[in-house]
């Protein structure tokens, strides 16, 4: 009997009488990354964690003790947070739209929680009462019949009233992104990128240049990302970054959403990175982005993530399949030309299943126009399980750290 077959089969027999033990099922292994910078952003997009509290969810480490989540993060490797931010997300009875509800005082509060913890505050402005994506862009009720020069004064008034009453709170923001998933422009129809009849891209910019000019105003150390989906698609960013930058915008970082199951393999990622972070001498930043740990359902709604995403995306639905994709992507990141590729945030990892957390309320799907389930569709992308216990994959953060 060959040599290598024979400590095998002894392998094998030692196990079976417990005399050797299994690899954990509760434990994850990742190669660290060399070369990874001491500043490398290891981000958590935290926007659902209040709703989710409120509505009763609780967190747990892998010894099942409760815990307050962010100091669980902050020991586990994370040093940035990521909030949303919605204008007025209640309808005219002052019923809540859910989705997190982030209204201003929900994000003051995050944000102490977070520097409380000693992690920096990325502000996400959605200029908007909800929800928006290239697929939506709807202005708040209250802005909704401004002309434009009116909409760029709101948004103007808005983003340093914002920042103001922030850094009143000690909870002023380390980044803001003016504008979330920017392609198809913000504030419709007036800032939308396409489709209007020509000087899109005019209006869009003046917009954005409101925002810009009015965190400058307030902080000139605040570093603004502007941010688009598809991380993938060169071709997207280079047309909507060419129109911006020629009209003179000012930001400092390139946000990506990056979802391997939606927007393909790494290749097309880093060639975009690499391409856009020098072709506008910007630091990127992949802003959005998760992983399942199962194909399981949490509760009534179908999940984003499933089999066919498993497929797509190549890795396994599970702790160690989620904790690869992470280390995997840092690394294609940290690998960005000139070292402009500065880190990623996690997207909502804290969102576990709970009654009163859903996607929507049924006010927030009339305001979006849209029908379907009020659940949570993310819950099998979050890195605590569906009772609130920390997965195994939490270690990557720490694990990938050379």
């Amino acid at each position: 009997m060959k040599k290598w077959l024979l400590v095998t089969v002894v392998v094998f027999f030692l196990i079976g009488l417990g005399v050797l033990p299994e690899a954990k099922a509760d434990a994850i292994s990742v190669q660290p990354i060399n070369g990874l910078q001491g500043d490398f952003i290891k981000g958590a997009d935290i926007s659902m964690l209040a709703e989710v509290e409120k509505s009763g969810g609780r967190y747990y480490n892998q010894n099942g003790q409760q815990v307050d989540p962010l100091k669980l993060l902050k020991d586990k490797g994370v040093n940035y947070v990521r909030i949303r931010l919605w204008n007025h997300p209640y309808d005219n009875q002052g019923r809540a739209y859910n989705g997190g509800t982030n209204d201003l005082n929900t994000a003051i509060a995050l944000s102490k929680r977070a520097k409380a913890q000693n992690m920096k505050v990325l502000l996400d402005f959605h200029y908007s009462d909800f929800w928006t994506d290239p697929g939506k862009q709807f202005k708040p009720k209250a802005w909704a019949s401004l002309s434009q020069s009116d909409l760029e004064k709101a948004v103007g008034t808005y983003t340093g009233d914002v920042l103001k009453a922030m850094r009143a709170q000690n909870a002023l923001p380390n980044m803001v992104q003016v504008g979330n998933e920017l392609n198809s422009g913000m504030l419709w129809p007036n800032g939308k990128s396409w489709g209007e009849g020509g000087g899109e891209f005019d209006r869009l910019a003046a917009l954005l240049k409101a925002g810009t000019n009015a965190v400058r105003s307030v902080d000139s150390n605040i570093k603004i990302m502007l941010h688009l989906a598809h991380g993938g698609d060169n071709g997207a960013s280079r047309w909507w970054f060419d129109e911006i930058t020629k009209r003179g915008v000012s930001f400092d970082t390139i946000g990506l959403s990056y979802y391997p199951y939606w927007d393909g393999g790494f290749s097309g990622l880093t060639s975009n990175m690499n391409d856009i972070s020098a072709r506008y001498n910007k630091d990127v930043i992949v802003v959005e982005t998760a992983y399942g740990f199962t194909t399981a359902n949490g509760d009534n709604l179908d999940n984003s993530f499933n089999q066919d995403s498993v497929n797509t995306a190549g890795y396994p639905a599970s702790p160690q399949g989620q904790a690869s994709f992470i280390r995997d992507l840092s690394e294609k990141i940290s690998k960005v030309n000139n070292n402009r590729g500065k880190g990623f945030f996690y997207w909502e990892p804290l969102w576990i299943p709970a009654k009163g957390a859903p996607w929507s309320s049924q006010y927030g799907l009339a305001y979006i126009q849209t029908t379907g389930t009020v659940g949570n569709a993310w819950e099998n992308q979050a890195m605590f399980d569906f009772n609130g216990k920390a997965l195994p994959s939490l270690d990557v953060f720490k694990q990938m750290t050379p």
